[in-house]
């Protein structure tokens, strides 16, 4: 079923950095218009809609009622999605207008086709059409907020629809908005917004999903969407982040980035014709530097010193060891704020955004090649390097571990994100038992990655930057440092049986 394209770039701002972007020179035109907006959102009371990737909603527009069909979440910014617009008479859906859509069919399935209102949401909008380059862009500004009989949300946020022309230009326009308005990219919408008040999931960090692709992708239209579905996670956490500072929001921007760089590790054979693919996974290295200290004292604060403490509650040194590690975490975290909020890193996703969308990679002939083909080929040199690099592992140093469990790393996003192409009962169970073995073998090799972070944590109280740590503070740091390193044996043993246990499990790709 063919249906009207919607490919819109969804940004977030403050509400003063709206008012700003209403004034820009490049959002000015005698085509504005500015109204009062009510839109509600329908599904049925199970949410079959939802479940189908579907929404349905009803928007009232001056005395104008328009219904509104579309599919899709979108990645990140970039929203490609079907759409179907339809007036209707008032402010409930017409089912009789909706035969040309996919919801008859779901609502058919579903047994009911009771469509009652599950939020709304009431903006002020600012609209403007916008000439840039070769392109001519509706520019939405819309301040307002969420309702949800769970509780309100504010809205903040800049829509550039394409009308016509190419998404390089849509990209070029917001590039040259965000010089001089803090513009972060969206990844959420509407409707998503209200489902999350609805699951009272509003700020709360968020691992990674699946990656939805489809079965005969090809191998560009495969790195785009799991280079999407990284950045979502990313802006998803930097949102929590930014508002809380959850250590968890911390731990999962850091999961999202090691997934993003992951994905350029995978796909290196079909981007190196791309130059600007190495020096964006670079440049992004380079910025997140400071997340890396944060979280190893997040984790050592949390876990390491709490059994330490409870080993040895006697020891006086422990305490003193807590207040100055806790003094480094303020130190630390204030590091990682200030990179989230300055504008380098907010061009930079922007830029990662519009080279994944526009990139000169997605011309390359390697691009088009069968995705499916690709992942087998990728996940198999990735296995048998895994295999190779853990042969004796309990007897390998800590570098060399170190290099196993990058390289399993690296072997379980590509198992997660190439899931999709596998489909069927059988590759299902399959790709459950690797990733299984996969964790097993990594829980291990973490926690002995832990004991190292616990040595790095305690050999940087003697900073030379920083105030030396008094004697019993040190005390308590070598016996911390010792104590963790007596579990040392016990974890290699177990990471060389999973490692064993792994080799022995069947691909689930071939």
């Amino acid at each position: 079923m063919s249906a009207p394209r919607e490919v819109e770039l969804k940004l977030e701002c403050g509400g003063p950095d709206l008012a700003a972007l209403a004034a820009h020179p490049l959002l000015q035109d005698a085509e504005g218009a500015r109204d009062l907006i009510a839109t509600t959102y329908f599904d049925t009371p199970d949410e079959a809609l939802r479940e189908a990737g579907l929404t349905l909603r009803v928007r009232r527009r001056n005395e104008r009622f328009v219904q509104t069909v579309k599919t899709g979440e979108g990645g990140a910014g970039l929203f490609d999605r079907a759409e179907w617009e339809m007036p209707v008479a008032g402010e409930t859906p017409d089912l009789a207008l909706l035969a040309e859509t996919p919801v008859p069919e779901v609502l058919g399935k579903a047994g009911a086709a009771d469509l009652v209102p599950r939020f709304a949401t009431v903006v002020m909008r600012s609209e403007r059409s916008v000439g840039y380059g070769a392109a001519r862009i509706l520019a939405t500004l819309d301040e307002g907020r969420v309702e949800s009989a769970a509780g309100d949300s504010p809205l903040c946020e800049l829509e550039l629809e394409l009308a016509e022309g190419s998404p390089g230009d849509l990209f070029a326009l917001a590039q040259a908005l965000a010089e001089t308005v803090p513009l972060r990219i969206g990844v959420r919408a509407k409707s998503a917004r209200g489902f999350a008040l609805l699951d009272g999931k509003g700020l709360r960090p968020s691992k990674a999903e699946p990656v939805a692709m489809p079965e005969d992708a090809s191998v560009g239209e495969a790195f785009r969407l799991i280079a999407l579905a990284c950045l979502r996670q990313l802006r998803l956490n930097e949102e929590v982040f930014l508002a809380h500072r959850p250590p968890e929001a911390l731990h999962q921007i850091r999961v999202s980035i090691r997934r993003l760089r992951s994905a350029f590790s995978l796909f290196k054979p079909v981007l190196e014709g791309d130059p600007r693919a190495a020096a964006l996974s670079e440049e992004i290295k380079r910025v997140t530097e400071p997340f890396g200290p944060a979280r190893n004292l997040d984790v050592f604060l949390a876990t390491t010193l709490p059994a330490e403490m409870e080993r040895r509650p006697d020891e006086p040194g422990l305490t003193a060891l807590r207040a100055r590690l806790e003094a480094e975490h303020a130190r630390v975290y204030a590091r990682v704020f200030s990179v989230l909020e300055a504008p380098e890193w907010r061009v930079l996703l922007l830029d990662l955004l519009a080279w994944i969308e526009t990139g000169a990679w997605r011309a390359l002939p390697a691009a088009n090649a069968p995705a499916q083909d690709f992942a087998a080929e990728t996940l198999d040199r990735f296995r048998r390097r895994v295999k190779k690099r853990g042969r004796h592992l309990d007897h390998l140093d800590p570098e060399e571990r170190h290099r196993v469990r990058i390289a399993a790393k690296k072997l379980r996003y590509g198992a997660e994100f190439f899931a999709a192409l596998y489909p069927g009962k059988k590759a299902g169970k399959r790709h459950k038992t690797f990733v299984s073995a996969l964790s097993d073998l990594q829980d291990h090799l973490g926690a002995l990655n832990d004991l190292a972070t616990a040595h790095h944590v305690m050999a940087s109280l003697a900073d030379p930057e920083g105030a030396p740590a008094d004697g019993q503070t040190a005390f308590a740091a070598g016996l911390t440092a010792a104590d963790n390193e007596a579990q040392a044996d016990a974890l290699l043993a177990k990471a060389a049986e999973a490692h064993a246990d792994l080799v022995d499990v069947k691909p689930f790709w071939r």
